[in-house]
Parts: C-alpha cells; structure tokens; sequence
C-alpha cells in the first residue's frame, strides 16, 4: 500500500498524495505532485502515518511525481513572476472595460500551457473581451473562473477575529451552510461585524457548538416563560446554557437563579 503524504501548496492550502514511487521524504521536501490543472510544486509538511490517518484523508488518488530539482524551483520562480505580471495586467483591463468583477488570484500551471485567473462577483460577468485582451498579451491559454466569496477567502488565508489562521484556508475541507438561528441559539449579538468573517459570510465557527447548545437548552425554560418556583410566581429573564442556569424575574420584583442538574451522557449499549 503507497504512503500518504500531505503537501503544502501554494498560499496555505494542502491535500493529502500518494506516495506510489516510494520517495526518500523528509518534511520540507520540495515535491513535484499532481494537481487539478497538471503539475504542481509544493512542500511535504506531514508524513507521520499515525497523524496523517488522524486527519481522516479519505479517498487519494493523486501522487508525488518527483522530488524537485533545480531546474524546477528555477521554473517555479519564473512561473511566480508571471503570476505577478498577470494579475497587473488584468486588473489594469478589469477596470479599463469597467468590469464589476474582484480579482483574486492568478496561477500558471507548472507546464506554463495555462493561465488561470480567479474572481470574485456579484453577478455574472461577461469576461469574453477580457479573455481575447489576456490571450494576445500572453500567448497562451486562458481560463477565468468566478468564485465565491468564502472560496476567495480560502485561497487568499488571513487571521479571524479570534487571532488564528482562517478555519477555511488552514483545516476546513468543505464549506456548511451557516444561519442567524446558530447565532441565536448561542446567545451571540446579532451584530454582523461581529458574527462576520472577512469574506462577509457568517462565520463558519458558528456551525461548531450549534449542537452542544441546542442539546444543553432542551430542558432549559425558555426566556420570556412564565414558570412557578418554590420562591413564587416569576417570569424567566435570563439563561446561561453552559452554566445550566436560568433567572427568575419573580412577581415581587426579586431575581431567583435557578440550576438545572448536569446532563447526563447516554450509555451505549453493547
């Protein structure tokens, strides 16, 4: 069975690859691998086979051509200008044809038989002059590929409000619908620069406790109910879901706390 490598690519993205030539790697190697659009450069970053199959990678099927070699870095410095020379190029044409699109990124294939330029917009574009402007000036194949916003993000990778890399760019493999309701249900201010991410979207964190706390609130009376305590009559005015505790407005104008007992966990049976 072929080792399974994990391979930092360009910006912060990864994927896992087969090992099938049986390499000498050791991490930072320098590797040439199989990418969606041909050939690719990138750097082992993971090849201990306990923390690999930690990472779940599922279903591989691309593999590691070759160690990189001279010739190849020199080509992959090449490739870079180019890179950079491209999207000036078709930024100065996006906004001379007064196109309503976000230019994101722009990556030659190692074979350099294609350009692919990556962006962003609202609506769809019609990009067909663009591409005859980028076709003459480069003489080669061209390719513009509308993404979304949180694919955007991804690629271009940042930090959060929390101060850590982008979930989306640094471990996240697929995007999951995010709702106002995940928001709700964690008690969070529905503030949009606060719940927003860089992209604009609802930030995808949201989706992680969403689960936690709607099993927490299952036996938590709910804020605005009327309920009776052996203190009185009172209306619920606050909730601390983590804390399993709810507060009383009683009738009298007094504040109760009250603490619902531990959850306890599901014994499976054999």
């Amino acid at each position: 069975m072929s080792e399974i490598v994990q391979v930092c690519l360009r910006g912060s993205r990864k994927d896992f690859f087969l090992n099938s030539r049986h390499l000498s790697l050791q991490r930072n190697d320098r590797v040439i691998v199989q990418a969606e659009h041909g050939e690719t450069a990138g750097s082992v970053c993971l090849r201990d086979p306990a923390l690999v199959d930690l990472k779940r990678p599922g279903g591989v099927s691309r593999e590691i051509i070759r160690k990189a070699t001279e010739e190849d870095l020199d080509l992959e410095d090449h490739l870079r200008q180019r890179e950079r020379e491209a999207f000036e190029y078709c930024r100065e044409r996006i906004a001379v044809r007064e196109l309503k699109m976000d230019l994101s990124e722009v990556e030659a294939s190692f074979t350099g038989h294609r350009i692919t330029f990556y962006f962003s917009a609202e609506h769809r574009v019609d990009f067909r002059e663009l591409v005859k402007d980028l076709a003459g000036r480069f003489q080669t194949r061209i390719e513009l590929r509308q993404i979304g916003v949180r694919d955007q993000a991804k690629r271009l990778d940042g930090c959060g409000p929390c101060g850590r890399a982008f979930c989306c760019a640094s471990w996240l493999r697929d995007f999951h619908p995010v709702t106002l309701r995940m928001a709700r249900e964690q008690q969070l201010t529905l503030n949009p620069t606060k719940i927003s991410g860089a992209c604009g979207r609802l930030m995808c964190c949201l989706q992680y406790e969403y689960d936690t706390y709607r099993e927490l609130k299952k036996d938590m009376p709910k804020i605005g109910k009327k309920i009776e305590v052996p203190e009185g009559r009172g209306k619920v005015i606050r909730q601390n879901v983590l804390e399993r505790t709810y507060t009383v407005l009683l009738e009298d104008g007094r504040e109760i706390e009250k603490t619902l007992a531990p959850l306890q966990k599901e014994s499976k049976g054999k």
